[in-house]
């Protein structure tokens, strides 16, 4: 089988059971948004490869699980309204992120200060998927007969890669930089 298929070179695109639509619509932006931001959590686990600190295997482990659910609501908002996805969202998946959320801020300093993206490469590239799984949010809103807990489950996922930077950067012994309150002078 051919990567390449020729069939999008007019603007369209294939949705889930094979209805085409172009690919400016919403619903491809927000679903290409989430394979965006899935594909910066690769990069982001990409740099822990050969890292041998405790506490490293079970976050990637975390994060990689992460990743497959990100995958299936790119798949929920890739699939037409008349259609049935095989597996959805649900309540108890925003719950799952709350609750690795809480572990984990429990493991790190509360913060005092506004912080900046940064610290180790895993730690700045999540601060970075983290923003596009907001502009991935932003973007599902606008999807209409979207399963109720797209929309929870993005924002949870946005607070969670905060969360997730902090606590790798912590693992790996990487300072936060705070946000310094006044400019100075030049």
């Amino acid at each position: 089988m051919k990567i390449y298929t020729r069939t999008g070179d007019k603007g369209t695109t294939s949705l889930v059971y094979g209805s085409r639509i172009a690919k400016n619509d919403i619903r491809v932006e927000a679903y290409g948004t989430c394979d965006e931001a899935n594909s910066m959590i690769g990069l982001a686990l990409s740099f822990l490869h050969g890292v041998e600190k405790q506490g490293i295997k079970e976050f990637a482990k975390n994060i990689q699980h992460i990743q497959t659910m990100l995958f299936h609501v790119g798949a929920e908002l890739s699939t037409p309204v008349e259609k049935e996805v095989p597996w959805k969202i649900e309540e108890k998946d925003v719950q799952a992120l709350e609750k690795m959320i809480d572990q984990w801020e429990t493991r790190i300093l509360p913060l005092q200060n506004f912080i900046l993206p940064g610290g180790h490469p895993t730690g700045a590239a999540l601060h970075t998927a983290r923003t596009v799984v907001r502009r991935a949010e932003r973007l599902a809103v606008a999807v209409e007969h979207r399963n109720p807990f797209v929309l929870p489950y993005l924002n949870r996922l946005s607070d969670l890669l905060f969360v997730a930077a902090r606590y790798v950067n912590h693992l790996l012994g990487c300072e936060e930089m705070k946000l310094h309150e006044k400019r100075e002078k030049r």
